[in-house]
Parts: structure tokens; sequence; C-alpha cells
């Protein structure tokens, strides 16, 4: 649950995060614009030889007087430009009045026939509503003036002047956030007319074409064509300006005008105080060098565009990855969730770059990646708190209950606990032995007695933990616990028999402590068994906890609940006495089929290791007589088996005298049964 809150929590993140980048407000956009300046600042300079700019200068007005110039100096100009051999003009300075020293005559004479563009500018104040204008034929599914910048007015030169030129264009930059001009649209439309751009205006002078074609889909304008150019544009028609593009320039006036070569000369006013000077990306230039560098991106053909479908593109590669990264996260180790952020982040990169460098395609993978980064950390941490909170409940659930180092292992891999296993593990079950004199003794004291019960617990525990075992439950005053499971002990049978050794003498020792505090001692009855164990966290969805089921367990449990009727501290099944009869001085105790059984199996009892025994008792040869019993037993020669019982009283320390004398009631009773000549010997448990 704490999961799906988490993962939930991270796509409630990430939708949101792209909800913001398809609103693209102002701050997205200028993380774009900025990566978009890197990426046009990246290319390579390059110097035009197509291209001249002719500036009215500080020098200029020197030589000139000052500004504005009278117009017959214009037409003077054109004739110095003529006689330099200067191919198309245009000029960036507008002439929306008439010339107060009466040049206009001049000026439009030599405007005439002479290869002559001049500007307009697209402004809500203009005074024009409307001039003459380039007819355009449009194909596709849209139409263009849904998507060109939509202006209200616009500022002409007098007619006088205008008509006499063979092109007239727009001056105007693209309007961005930041006030930096990048663009340049190509067409604008004012009441509902288009008119194009100075720079697409001279294309079309410079190509001898009589109007434009515009391609227009359903989300924008795709491209302008104007043979042999096919212009790919950004939806609203503009194309970004290549800021690294260098020209050859000279001062009127002032310069001495070499053989221009046929070139397109553009003239436009540079002079401090009343030239206005445009922010772009590389700094503050003068109008007709930002119209020299859209012409010269045009004529280059290297055309640089963000396609209509760039946003689009950019959103869903934001959302697939967004969710790769995170299901990375949840469902992969920690390194190949890192690797998947890596390639997914290096690959967004990787493509934008190379559609750039290749096609002049725009795309940005900053906000791209940038949502990765939020995605991969929101995600890394949600896991994290998680898992560290699923760690913090471990070790609280399991801390009592499992060694340190079995309660790191589970904190490193909870899915041992959340998925469960199946595996042979060894299961004892312990219960406390005199348990009503003990409570006897402390009358009404609840909380002494209380303590000391956890202080018993807490003595029986320690030698499961010291073993790397795992307390599984606590059922009153009884215990149960595992080996081999969720750790791996190869040698868990072995583990258990010492494990309740160890118990044992625990209880020995907590006995000479309570009994020396007045109290009367106790005792500890425990059964071991080994088999195949279903472990996990089992329970309702509202309380649950780790346990383990099994038909060992249960014989287990069985085996356990016998120790008071043979007579013994510590039962141990036959499963478990086949693993580790070398490590343990055995004793046999019967052919038992516990309750719910029909097939017996061996018990025995265990008193000690078998190196011990061999060099400190003689109880390695009454074993031979012990033995020698039970075939008796089961050769039916019950008072056979009787006299050596009475034999073997006192041996083992007398820790075996309460079981012979349990087996002498047996063989007494089994002497009254009319049994089968191939009695296997099985005793079958009527109670549990």
């Amino acid at each position: 649950m704490k999961w799906l809150t988490s993962i939930w929590s991270t796509l409630g993140l990430i939708t949101l995060l792209i909800s913001i980048q398809i609103s693209n407000p102002n701050f997205l956009q200028q993380i774009n614009l900025i990566t978009f300046d890197q990426a046009i600042q990246s290319l390579p300079d390059e110097k035009s030889d197509q291209i001249i700019l002719l500036d009215i200068g500080e020098g200029s007005l020197g030589e000139l007087g000052q500004f504005p110039l009278p117009r017959h100096l214009y037409a003077q100009m054109i004739s110095d430009l003529r006689n330099a051999n200067a191919g198309l003009i245009g000029f960036t300075i507008m002439f929306p009045e008439v010339d107060r020293l009466g040049g206009d005559e001049v000026f439009a004479s030599w405007i005439k026939d002479n290869g002559i563009v001049l500007a307009q500018d697209a402004d809500p104040n203009g005074r024009s509503e409307k001039a003459p204008y380039v007819g355009t034929a449009v194909f596709g599914t849209g139409d263009p003036l849904d998507w060109a910048i939509r202006y209200n007015g616009l500022v002409t030169n007098i007619p006088m002047i205008e008509d006499q030129a063979w092109g007239v264009g727009l001056i105007n930059g693209m309007p961005e956030v930041d006030g930096v001009t990048r663009r340049i649209p190509l067409l604008s439309q004012i009441n509902n007319e288009l008119y194009p751009s100075f720079s697409l205006e001279t294309i079309r002078i410079l190509n001898e074409k009589p109007s434009y074609t515009i391609k227009v889909n359903d989300l924008g304008i795709e491209e302008i064509i104007l043979r042999p150019f096919q212009i790919p544009t950004d939806a609203n028609g503009s194309i970004w300006l290549n800021t690294n593009y260098e020209f050859e320039r000279y001062e009127y006036g002032v310069d001495t005008l070499p053989n221009l070569q046929g070139k397109t000369i553009i003239v436009g006013l540079t002079a401090s105080g009343v030239a206005s000077q445009i922010a772009t990306p590389v700094g503050l230039l003068p109008a007709h060098h930002l119209q020299a560098m859209s012409l010269q991106t045009i004529l280059s053909d290297q055309s640089i565009s963000r396609p209509i479908y760039g946003s689009l593109l950019e959103i869903g590669l934001t959302l697939i990855g967004s969710l790769l990264i995170v299901l990375g996260v949840y469902y992969l180790p920690l390194w190949a969730s890192l690797i998947t952020f890596i390639s997914l982040s290096s690959g967004v990169l990787g493509g934008f770059w190379y559609s750039w460098t290749n096609f002049g395609i725009l795309l940005s993978p900053t906000i791209v990646i940038l949502i990765f980064i939020i995605s991969f950390a929101s995600a890394s941490f949600n896991n994290f708190w998680v898992q560290f909170k699923l760690r913090q409940e471990i070790q609280k659930q399991f801390a009592g209950y499992c060694s340190p180092t079995v309660v790191r292992m589970l904190q490193e891999n909870p899915s041992l606990i959340k998925d469960g296993m199946k595996r042979e593990i060894s299961i004892c079950f312990s219960d406390l032995r005199g348990f009503t004199p003990l409570g006897e003794s402390f009358g009404d004291d609840v909380k002494g007695l209380t303590k000391l019960m956890n202080e018993y617990m807490d003595a029986i525990t320690q030698p499961v933990l010291n073993a790397d075992g795992m307390i599984i439950k606590y059922i009153g005053d009884a215990s149960m616990h595992v080996h081999n499971a969720p750790n791996d002990d190869p040698n868990h049978p072995k583990s258990a028999v010492q494990t309740g050794l160890n118990m044992l003498k625990a209880v020995e020792r907590f006995n000479e402590k309570i009994t020396a505090e007045g109290r009367p001692p106790i005792g500890m009855g425990a059964g071991i068994n080994s088999g195949l164990g279903y472990l996990g966290e089992m329970g309702s969805t509202s309380r649950h906890s780790y346990d383990v089921l099994g038909d060992a367990v249960s014989t287990a449990a069985r085996i356990e609940s016998k120790c008071k009727e043979y007579g013994c501290l510590l039962l141990v099944g036959e499963s478990t006495v086949k693993q580790c009869e070398e490590d343990f001085f055995f004793l046999k105790i019967d052919d038992l089929a516990v309750k719910g059984k029909s097939v017996g199996i061996g018990i025995y009892t265990v008193l000690d290791t078998w190196f011990w025994a061999w060099h400190n008792t003689d109880w390695p040869s009454r074993q031979d007589t012990h033995n020698k019993m039970h075939e008796l037993y089961r050769s039916q020669q019950f008072d056979m088996a009787i006299k050596f019982c009475n034999d073997l009283k006192g041996e083992f320390d007398g820790k075996m005298d309460n079981y012979y004398d349990m087996w002498i009631e047996r063989c007494e009773y089994m002497k009254t049964q009319d049994l089968p000549k191939d009695w296997d010997g099985v005793f079958i448990a009527t109670t549990k």
C-alpha cells in the first residue's frame, strides 16, 4: 500500500510537470530560447559573399549633415552604388513623411526601375490600414491567416516613393518573452491581409517571382515556397536567424566603395542617438544587420526551424521517458535504474543534437531532461523513503526475533518477507514447565510475574539469536523458532539441536537466579523437527505477521507436546537426527505416529554433544543397552524390555529415569494388547 502511494505521488508530480510543459509558461519559454541560442551559436562563423551592409553612421552624418538626410542624398547614394556595380539595393530606413526640402521627386526617379526594395513597419499605431502587397497561393488543410502574427496597423512610405520600388517588405522581428529578437516572421497579418517580410520580398525580387506559395496544415504554417527555395518555418511562419553570419560593410560618405560585384546591398542607420539598436542573442544590432542575417539564412539554404511537431515530440518523449524512469526505479536494481535514467537522458540529448546538426531542426532537450531528473529524483526519494520505512518496520518487527545479521539481511531484501519462500528448515517449539507453582509464588503481584516471564523469554531467546535463528512467535509462555530461514544455514539441523541444548542451559542459569530469590524452579520442554516449510507474511490485510506453515511444522509441535509424557526435556524428530547424528548423543525414545498421522516417525532425545559425551561419560557404552531394550520392545519381549529399563535406571546421570518409568508402564500396557506378529512397534498417539 505504501509502495502504491509512493508511485502514485511520483506519477502525480510527473502529470503536473507535463501539464506545465504543455501550458508553456514564460519561464519555460525562456529556458527553451536559451537552449536554442546555444545551439545556433555553436554553428561555425561564416562570411557572406552575397550581401554587403552600407551603414549611415556617425562619420556619414559628419560628412553629409544632420539626420534625416535630404532625399536627394539618397538618390546620390543609389547613383554611387550603381557606379560601384551594386546588385539589388534594399533600404531598411523608412520614408513615411514628405521631404521638407523637396527631394522626393528626385529620389523617386532614382528608385524607379533601379532594383530597389523598401521597408514597411507593422505597428498597432500605424496610420495606414493597408498597402500594396504581393499575392499569395495557399495549399494544404489550413488557413495561414489563423497562424500568422497579427497587427492592426502599418507604417508605410509615401506613395510617390513606395510606388516606384520593385518590392516592399516588413522589417518587424518576432516578439519573444524576453524581448530578444531571434526570429523574423516571413509573413505577417495586417487587417486580414498577408504581408511579406523584407528578406522574403528581397528573395522574390532576386528570383524574379511574381508571388509566394504557402503550405499550411491543421497545426500551422509548414513552409513558404519561393522557387528554388522551400523555406521551412515555425507554425506562425517565422524563421530563426543564424547569428553567426559576418558581413562586409562600409560607411557611406566615409569609406570608398569598391567594386561591389553585383552583390545585394542593404542600407541601414547606425549613427548613435538616431539608430534603433535591437537586442539579439549576440548583442545589440541595427535593423539592417538582422534583415541581412534573415536574407542570408534563406540564401544559404541552411534553414533553421522549429517544426510544428516539435512541442508534441518533446511532450511525448517526456511522458514516455519519465514513466520508464519511474518504472525502472521501482522495479529494477539501483544500478539498472540509474543506467535507464542516463540512457534515456543521453538518448534525448543525442537525438536532439543529431536533428539539429544534420537537419537544422531546433528541439529543446532541456525541459525534457529536467523533468527526467525530477522524475528520477522523486521516484528514487520516494522509493528510498518507502524502503527506509519498510526497513524500520522490519527492524521494529524482527529486532526482538532475529539476530542483527538476519535483521540487516531482511532490510536489504524485504522481498524475503513479502514474497515468502519455500525451503527445508528446522523448527523448534518450546514450552514452559512448572508455571503454576511459579505463578502462585507471586500471588497478586502480576507485574512482578510479568517481569520474570519476560526475563525467561529473554533467556531462551538469546541462544536462538546467537545461532542466527528466527523467532517466529511467542504464544503465552511458549515459543517457536526456525533455522535456515530467511537466512541460509546449510547445517540447520545441527544448529537447531545445539540451540535447543543451549536453551536448556539458559533455563538452568535462569533457575539459579530465581531460586536464589526464593522462587520455585521451572523447566522447559522443546521439540525439534526438520522438513519443508512455507514462510512469509500471513494473515488478514489489517493484521498479519511473519509465519511458517507445513507438515514438518505441525509434526514439530506434536513432538514438543510429548516431552512431558516421555519425561524428556528435548525431543528430536528422526529427519533431524539423520542429518546430525554424528554431532550429538541421541537416544531413541519411540516410534510414534503423532495425532493425525498414520505413519510413525522415530523420536529421539539428545543429552549433549557426542564429543562431550565420549570424553566425559560412559554414555556411549550404555547406549547399546538402551538400543537393545527397544529391539526387545519391538519384538514384543516386553518383560525383558522392562528388565533392561530397570537396569538402565541411574545411567545417563539419571536424566532418563523418568522416561524408563514411563516405558515400563508402556510395556505393561502393551502386554495386555493383542498385537499382530508383524507389529512394527509404532505407537499411535490419540492426543496432541
